[in-house]
């Protein structure tokens, strides 16, 4: 792998990061504070091709490759982790399968849409019993005559009440865990599809994150992606792609973390006008912050590597999400101790990041499932 950034992907860094400063830090407070982002930032993330990235250009993509897709998607993280989630769902889970899965019709239906930023897409897997366990998901749809009736609910979506079209998983088959499961593309304006908003989030506050309801929604058997009993398969390679995502959106909150300690501590004076930095304990914290970002950064590159270069990624995408998620965590840790009791009122940035970072700990999977997706790769024996 050359390290080396490509010209190309050295400007659309450029570009995410001088988007990053002008659109989203100096809003990232507010939003935090009204539980909202502005939703014209979604028109702007498409304008700018944002949301187009790997997908081909014949569907009105921007094409790219995986670590230009990684290089925003940690720019975007390191601004507001909220913003970061809204493309690494619509497009990251969503636009790229239907890329992967869906029929001709699915992309020319949905992919301009959603590169644009004319739609945004949710992924509807999760479901208030099942999360880890998603194999087990009861939401449930039903053949009748040229059609699916659903029935059932999903829990803490991101995009949720902002979503034009869900990537829903239900059950089709009476055959238990996987096997049993399809994907469909559900217009979120058909009848029987209800979505309430999540407030009072620990962190990610501006970022729709909802609960669906589906009472006999209808859809035709042609909003079904893949074959019949292959949606766990969908659902696997969006997530397994999908935590790469997350990982570089950690690698983004880690070096805003450094960005914030390293500044506050060359400002702050203590202990006859001496700054901060002067302090080896407090070096000591900002060389822990720059350590885990590096090393973050390259487990994550590596996986974007790994996709391009067409070899298997999986156990490599679950070792980048759980490293950079519990660093992210650690350097917003260190980063809050640093800034001391500043650090824990929020016209600082250290406690908005440790709140941000604390739930990606938790979706796209827990550090621990990771940890046992990881050891079975190890050994082939799986601990479930």
């Amino acid at each position: 792998m050359n390290l080396e950034l490509t010209e190309e992907q050295t400007a659309v860094r450029r570009l995410a990061k001088d988007f990053v400063d002008r659109e989203i830090t100096p809003h990232a407070v507010e939003w935090d504070r009204a539980e909202s982002v502005d939703r014209a930032v979604v028109h702007k993330l498409g304008a700018l091709g944002f949301l187009g990235l790997t997908i081909p250009d014949q569907y009105g993509g921007s094409e790219g490759d995986h670590l230009a897709y990684a290089l925003v998607t940690e720019e975007l993280g390191r601004g507001d982790s909220a913003v970061r989630g809204i493309l690494s769902v619509s497009l990251g889970l969503v636009a790229k399968s239907i890329a992967a899965w869906g029929s001709e019709e699915h992309k020319q239906e949905w992919l301009p849409r959603l590169c644009s930023g004319e739609a945004v897409g949710c992924f509807g897997l999760t479901e208030p019993g099942t999360g880890s366990d998603a194999a087990n998901l009861t939401t449930r749809a039903v053949r009748d005559g040229d059609a699916y009736v659903i029935d059932g609910s999903k829990m803490f979506i991101t995009n949720g009440t902002w979503a034009d079209v869900v990537l829903l998983f239900a059950r089709t088959g009476g055959e238990p865990g996987h096997r049993g499961i399809s994907a469909f593309l559900v217009p979120t304006d058909t009848p029987g599809l209800s979505r309430r908003e999540i407030h009072g989030k620990l962190g990610l506050r501006g970022q729709t994150t909802a609960e669906l309801v589906l009472e006999g929604v209808r859809v035709p058997a042609s909003a079904m992606i893949a074959a019949e009993g292959k949606g766990f398969s969908v659902a696997m390679s969006a997530l397994a792609k999908g935590r790469m995502s997350v990982a570089a959106g950690c690698v983004g909150i880690a070096q805003a973390c450094l960005d914030a300690a390293v500044a506050y501590a060359g400002e702050r004076e203590q202990f006859g006008g001496r700054t901060i930095a002067h302090h080896q304990l407090v070096q000591e914290l900002l060389a822990d912050i720059a350590v885990d970002v590096d090393a973050a950064r390259m487990l994550t590159w590596r996986v974007a590597d790994h996709i391009e270069r067409g070899l298997p990624f999986a156990t490599e995408s679950s070792v980048a999400k759980l490293y950079a998620s519990e660093a992210a965590v650690r350097c917003a840790n260190n980063a809050l101790q640093v800034f001391g009791g500043y650090g824990y009122i929020d016209e600082y940035p250290a406690g908005k990041l440790l709140r941000d970072a604390r739930v990606m700990t938790l979706y796209e999977g827990t550090s621990q499932i990771h940890k046992l997706l990881i050891g079975r790769a190890l050994t082939g024996v799986s601990a479930f």
